[in-house]
């Protein structure tokens, strides 16, 4: 196994039949591939959720081996500028495709992070060199994007994967990679990817570079979440009203486990549900939780925002919440 290859690329999906989950996408964009005439596109969706190779399987289905030269892909969140529309994709969309298709393809990923000035530029060019060009742009919030844009595309909107698509996948590579995964592993693997393909195929690379049995105790070790049962213990304690010794739990689950106030926050907020208290006090604490993440986002330190977070959940035991 070669440790140094990112298996995210090696096990591209490389045709629609090969990618997983997304079955009405495919079959739209499918449809209209074949066709050999494709209008602009929009994909949005979350990350790891095949917007990106989506992409690249059109350009191969059109041109085959000449899709290099006829396929431009730029990352807007690094060149997001107006000269970038001005420059490189106008310079691109100006010119002729080579082969059969009339028109080259341009990839704009993250095009949410285009300024407002360069997508109004944007808008000029996809309506201008329509005839020898088409964009597919790939967001994460297609709101981010103006109207005039959204509106001369075919808007495709992706979902993150299910569990049965994510062990699908997993499956496939654990094969030709020889590798041996439970099906508790792959459980984990999913909660810690939470949908998201790419995440979900790094963890398992990580997971497998150790040892090539892959358990459930190795892939939370790569994960570094809090476990489930530890963060259980701290809110046992402090419903029973022990402020104290939830509050040194939590430190020494942070410390030693090396785990983020935001990760604790979100293993906090799985296991409210759990709790042996009233659905309305589950509600009142999920709103809590909520709170104190913002907090910790916006930059406030987070060992003391989560020590506030246990006090609420002390007076919720107390019955005073």
């Amino acid at each position: 196994m070669a440790v140094s290859e990112i298996w995210t690329e090696k096990y591209r999906p490389s045709t629609f039949e090969e990618v997983v989950g997304q079955e009405e996408v495919v079959k739209r964009v499918k449809s209209l591939t074949d066709s050999l005439n494709i209008p602009h596109l929009l994909f949005a969706g979350p990350a790891g959720t095949g917007k990106s190779t989506m992409a690249l399987i059109i350009v191969k289905t059109l041109y085959g081996d000449k899709w290099r030269e006829n396929y431009l892909e730029l990352n807007a969140s690094d060149e997001r500028g107006i000269n970038i529309v001005r420059e490189k994709v106008k310079n691109f969309a100006r010119t002729k495709s080579i082969g059969e298709v009339s028109f080259k393809v341009i990839f704009l990923d993250e095009a949410d992070a285009l300024t407002p000035e360069a997508q109004q530029a944007l808008r000029r060019t996809m309506e201008n060199y329509s005839s020898t060009c088409r964009f597919i742009l790939s967001c994460n919030y297609s709101s981010k994007i103006i109207d005039p844009i959204q509106s001369r595309c075919a808007i495709f909107r992706f979902k993150l994967l299910e569990k049965k698509d994510i062990e699908k996948y997993l499956m496939k590579i654990a094969e030709a990679e020889n590798l041996t995964i439970s099906p508790e592993a792959i459980d984990e693997i999913y909660e810690g990817s939470e949908g998201d393909c790419r995440r979900a195929t790094n963890i398992l690379q990580a997971t497998a570079s150790i040892s090539q049995n892959i358990t459930p105790e190795l892939v939370r070790t790569i994960i570094s979440n809090a476990k489930p049962k530890d963060i259980r213990v701290v809110l046992d304690y402090a419903l029973a009203g022990d402020f104290r010794e939830a509050k040194d739990k939590l430190l020494d689950i942070m410390l030693k486990e090396s785990i983020s106030g935001q990760d604790v926050i979100k293993a906090i907020q799985k296991e409210i549900w759990n709790l042996p208290v009233e659905p309305e006090i589950k509600v009142k604490l999920t709103e809590k939780t909520g709170e104190i993440e913002f907090r910790i986002v916006e930059g406030s330190d987070p060992f003391i925002q989560l020590e506030a977070l246990l006090a609420s959940f002390v007076l919720a035991g107390l019955g005073k919440e």
